[in-house]
Formats: structure tokens, C-alpha cells, sequence
């Protein structure tokens, strides 16, 4: 969602071409996130929304197209994937592949509500519900072993820069993680990147749920602790409230079991360090780009500082 890769109206022109998406009247870059360069394009028939994909790898994409395709056809409010004249769902260009998908209504927040909460927890019961039935399978690209990989690649450098107390507080986590199991939790498809800047609403209503680019399987619960982080609570809040509110919305739709209320301290911690890991990683090996964010990762340190001393 940062850009990349620039494009001039030239190259957009030359990507349309291979659409039924009517004429080119505008385009601009996206500025949110830190994954893809995405641009909104604006023709005679409506506004969609151009990505290249900078990390992924063409075994990797099709995976996506086609969950989106599969949600949206089950009435889930995530971006249609437009399709090509030669009936594809990706383009190629620059040497990378990218997709064109439509602008949902609606916009994000920088915050939300406990009303706005609610509606975000029952949405994202509706897509574990409806991602039920897709016949593909893609494992988590960031499990506890991702974690551990990272961790060791980053020692010297987080050290240096972090200072000692912070590799050991990463450390300590990393091994107490490792001795967890969530196997046996339910389990199906999971957004995994459930931020507000990849919600859209209209008023208290969502109205849309953008960037499935970390989908995969994994337990459902998981993915709920990961908007928690996320949504309900800040660096130093631990909001019940607003964490109540989350929670009772998903429960709307789908009650969480007994195993995964069992588990659901555990998963807050380990949703707190995925983030942390991956933020620690953006910041000390920065990639150049026009456009780009690097978060903060002392956000979910606190965070994981938090669940820690609630768990204890």
C-alpha cells in the first residue's frame, strides 16, 4: 500500500488496455501500509484500485485472486477482482504482477467507536463464516518458527539498537510461545491483518474489508486476538470496554469454544509479538520507496508487555 513502484499515466493507460474498465480520468498513489504499491484509478465507469505487488511471488498470488473472487461471491464486502480480456485476474508489468480490483464504499478510521468495534467483531465472524467453504489451503507465512527465524537474523542488530533489556524481553516470549500448541483450535480462513486501515465504514456500519495479502489458515481465535491489538486496545489502554465490545460482536455471529477461551491469553501474546517482530524487522532494514510508512514497534512491545502481566 506505500508505493513502490511509480507509474505514470502512460503505464496506467497501458495496463487498462488489457480491461473493459472504460476511459482513464484520473489516478494517484496510496500513501497507507507498507506491503504493496497500490494506486486508486478513476475511469468513466467507476473508481478502482491498481496494485503491484512488490514481495509476493507469482505462486503466491493466484491464492488470493481467488479467495476474494470466492468471498465475493458469497456476498462478503471485499474487493472483486477484475477480470482481464484474456480471462486472467493478474497483469504483468515492469517485471512484477499486479491486480485491479474495485473501490469499496466507505471509509477507514483512525479509531473506532465501541458501537463501530462491535460491527468491525461481527464482520470478521462473517468472513470465518463465509471462508468456510474455499477448497484452497495457504499456511501462515509468519508462524511462531517465522518468528524465531527472525529474531535470530535481527540479534546483533536489535541489540545495538534496542538495547539489551529489549532482545531479552523477545527472547523470553519466543521460547514461552513455543511451548504453546493451538492446533487444536477451530480453524479456517483468516484475514490476519485486521487493522482500521483495512476496514471501510459508513457511519457505525463496516462496509467493506480491504488487503487479504496475509490471508491463510489458521485458528479463527487468532485472528480475533490480532483486532484486538489492533482495534480495541492502545499501547497503554488495555480498554475492557472497547475489548467487550469486539468480542461480543464476533460472538455474535460465532461463539467462541471453551479451548479457545482457554487459549485466549496466550493468543493475545503471540498476536502482540508477530507484529512486534515484523515492525523491528521494517525498522532496522527500511526498503527505499516514493511513498512509505515504517510503524513504530514500541507500540506492540507495550502491547506485549501488557498481555504478559495480565496473563501473570
Amino acid at each position: 500500500m506505500s508505493v513502490y513502484t511509480e507509474l505514470n499515466r502512460d503505464d496506467v493507460l497501458e495496463i487498462l488496455q488489457g480491461y473493459a474498465l472504460g476511459d482513464l480520468q484520473s489516478y494517484e498513489g496510496i500513501a497507507a501500509g507498507i506491503e504493496n504499491s497500490n494506486f486508486f484509478v478513476d475511469t468513466d465507469l467507476g473508481r478502482y484500485v491498481l496494485t503491484l505487488f512488490e514481495r509476493m511471488s507469482e505462486v503466491e498470488l493466484p491464492y488470493f485472486m481467488r479467495l476474494m473472487h470466492n468471498l465475493s461471491e458469497k456476498g462478503f464486502p471485499c474487493p472483486a477482482v477484475q477480470v482481464r480480456h484474456d480471462g486472467e485476474l493478474l497483469f504483468s508489468y515492469k517485471g512484477k504482477q499486479g491486480c485491479i480490483v474495485s473501490c469499496l464504499p466507505g471509509r477507514t478510521l483512525d479509531r473506532l467507536s465501541e458501537v463501530q468495534l462491535t460491527s468491525a467483531g461481527e464482520m470478521m465472524a462473517r468472513l470465518h463464516e463465509a471462508g468456510k467453504g474455499f477448497p484452497e489451503h495457504r499456511d501462515d507465512p509468519t508462524p511462531p518458527a517465522w518468528m524465531r527465524e527472525t529474531a535470530d537474523m535481527m540479534r546483533s542488530d536489535l541489540s545495538a539498537r534496542y538495547g539489551d533489556e529489549v532482545a531479552r524481553l523477545l527472547e523470553d516470549e519466543l521460547a514461552w510461545q513455543s511451548l504453546q500448541l493451538q492446533q487444536h483450535l477451530p480453524q479456517g480462513v483468516i484475514h490476519a491483518d485486521y487493522f482500521c486501515d483495512n476496514i471501510l465504514f459508513s457511519g457505525d456500519e463496516v462496509t467493506g474489508v480491504i488487503d487479504f495479502y496475509y490471508a491463510s489458515d489458521g485458528p479463527w481465535a487468532y485472528d480475533l486476538a490480532i483486532a484486538v491489538n489492533a482495534l480495541a486496545c492502545g499501547p497503554e489502554e488495555g480498554d475492557a470496554a472497547r475489548i467487550e465490545a469486539l468480542v461480543s460482536g464476533y460472538e455474535r455471529i460465532r461463539r467462541l469454544n471453551d479451548e479457545e477461551r482457554q487459549a485466549w491469553p496466550g493468543l493475545l501474546r503471540l498476536a502482540a509479538l508477530r507484529f512486534w517482530v515484523s515492525r523491528l524487522y521494517d525498522a532496522l532494514y527500511p526498503r527505499e520507496g516514493a511513498m512509505t510508512q515504517i510503524k513504530d514497534p514500541e507500540e506492540y512491545r507495550l502491547k506485549l508487555l501488557h498481555w504478559r502481566q495480565a496473563h501473570a
